[in-house]
C-alpha cells in the first residue's frame, strides 16, 4: 500500500527516459507563471496613492500564492515522471520470475599468481575484486555469479540475486589452492556452463585476465564458440600496465617480486569478444578498470533498451499519479475556497 505513494524517484528506473527531458522545461514554466503573477490585474480597482495601496498588502496571501505556484509546478513534474513509465526492481515478488527482465552475468576472474602484480593498487587481483563489488552495487534485478580460474577453474558462486553473499565470495577467492598457469579457455567454459540452462535471452560473461592461455584442455576460441551457440555475450578485459610490472615469481626460497614484461594475449581476447558480440577492453590502472565496468554496464543497458526488455516490465507510476491528483485537488480547493470566494 505504501508503494502506491512512493515518489522517491532515485529508487526508480524509467522505460521512457527521453520524457524526463521535459523536466528541464519546469524552470521556464516557473518563470512564466511568476511573470503572469507579477502583471496580474488586481481584483479591486480604485484610485489612491501608492502608500495607501501598500496598506492592503497581506504577506500571508503573498506566501500562499507562492505555495500555490510551487504546487502547480510539482503537479507538472509528477505527471512527467509518471509518463516516463517508472518501475522499481525492489517491487518484484520473490518468485522464480523475479529475474524475468534482468540480465544473467557471470564474472570469470583470473586468480593466477601473476594477478598479484602491483602495477594496479594494491595489486591486480584486489583491484579487480573492488571494482567487481562496485559493479554489483549498480545491479537491479540481475543475477550475477562468479567463476575463478588459474590453471584450472571452479564456480565460486552460482548466479544469484544475493549480492552481499556474492561480495563475501569475491573477497574470499584466491589462486593459492589452484594449479598454476592461466587456463582462459577452461575459465570461460566453466562460465558458459553456469549460463547454458538459463531461459533469459540476455546472458553476459565478463572475463578478466592478465596473461595468455597456457593451460587447460579447451582453447579460448573453442569456449567462445560454445558461448556463441548459447547466445552468451562475452566482454573481455586485459589487466596490466604497459611495459613491465613488479610480478611475483616462485623461487626455491619462496615468492619474490621481479620486474617482468606484461604479456597479455590481446588478439585472443579480441577474438573471443568478436565471436560472441562483446567488446575487448584494456585496463592499465585502477581508474581505467572502473571505467571499463561502467562502460560494460552502459552497453548492456543500451541493449536491453533496444530490445525493450523483450517483454516490457510493468511500469508502476501509481505513486506519482496519486500525489499529482492529490496536489491538483489541493490547488483547486485553495483557488476556489480562498481566492475566488474572497473576490
Amino acid at each position: 500500500m505504501l508503494n502506491n505513494w512512493n515518489i522517491n524517484f532515485w529508487e526508480y528506473d524509467f522505460l521512457q527516459q527521453n520524457i524526463l527531458f521535459f523536466l528541464l522545461l519546469i524552470p521556464f514554466l516557473a518563470w512564466w507563471l511568476l511573470k503572469q503573477e507579477r502583471f496580474r490585474p488586481g481584483d479591486w480597482k480604485f484610485t489612491s496613492t501608492v502608500s495607501n495601496q501598500v496598506k492592503f498588502f497581506n504577506r500571508r496571501v503573498h506566501v500562499l500564492r507562492r505555495v500555490l505556484l510551487l504546487l502547480k509546478l510539482s503537479v507538472v513534474a509528477l505527471f512527467i515522471l509518471a509518463f516516463a513509465k517508472p518501475y522499481r526492481w525492489d517491487d518484484r515478488t520473490t518468485s522464480s520470475n523475479n529475474n524475468k527482465f534482468g540480465i544473467d552475468i557471470v564474472l570469470a576472474l583470473d586468480v593466477s599468481l601473476s594477478m598479484l602484480a602491483t602495477d594496479l593498487k594494491p595489486n591486480r587481483l584486489d583491484a579487480a575484486k573492488e571494482v567487481a563489488k562496485e559493479f554489483l552495487d549498480g545491479r537491479r534485478g540481475d543475477k550475477v555469479g562468479l567463476v575463478v580460474y588459474a590453471g584450472e577453474s571452479y564456480t565460486a558462486c552460482p548466479t544469484t540475486l544475493d549480492y552481499e553473499m556474492l561480495k563475501d565470495q569475491i573477497d574470499a577467492v584466491n589462486g593459492w589452492d589452484l594449479e598454476g598457469g592461466t587456463a582462459i579457455g577452461v575459465g570461460l567454459g566453466t562460465a558458459v556452463v553456469q549460463l547454458r540452462s538459463d531461459s533469459l535471452k540476455s546472458k553476459v560473461i565478463i572475463l578478466l585476465t592478465d596473461g595468455s592461455n597456457n593451460a587447460g584442455d579447451i582453447s579460448p576460441l573453442q569456449a567462445a564458440t560454445l558461448a556463441k551457440k548459447k547466445n552468451i555475450c562475452v566482454y573481455t578485459i586485459g589487466v596490466g600496465s604497459n611495459g613491465i610490472a613488479p610480478t611475483p615469481v616462485v623461487t626455491p626460497v619462496g615468492v619474490r617480486y621481479e620486474n617482468m614484461p606484461v604479456e597479455i594475449d590481446e588478439n585472443t581476447l579480441m577474438e573471443i569478444a568478436d565471436v560472441t558480440g562483446g567488446n575487448y577492453f584494456r585496463a592499465t590502472d585502477n581508474k581505467s578498470l572502473q571505467e571499463i565496468y561502467a562502460e560494460i554496464d552502459r552497453l548492456e543497458k543500451r541493449k536491453i533498451a533496444d530490445k525493450y526488455f523483450q517483454s516490457e516490465p510493468p511500469a508502476t507510476p501509481a505513486g506519482f499519479l496519486n500525489w499529482a491528483f492529490l496536489l491538483t485537488f489541493l490547488v483547486a480547493i485553495i483557488e476556489w475556497g480562498f481566492f475566488m470566494n474572497n473576490e
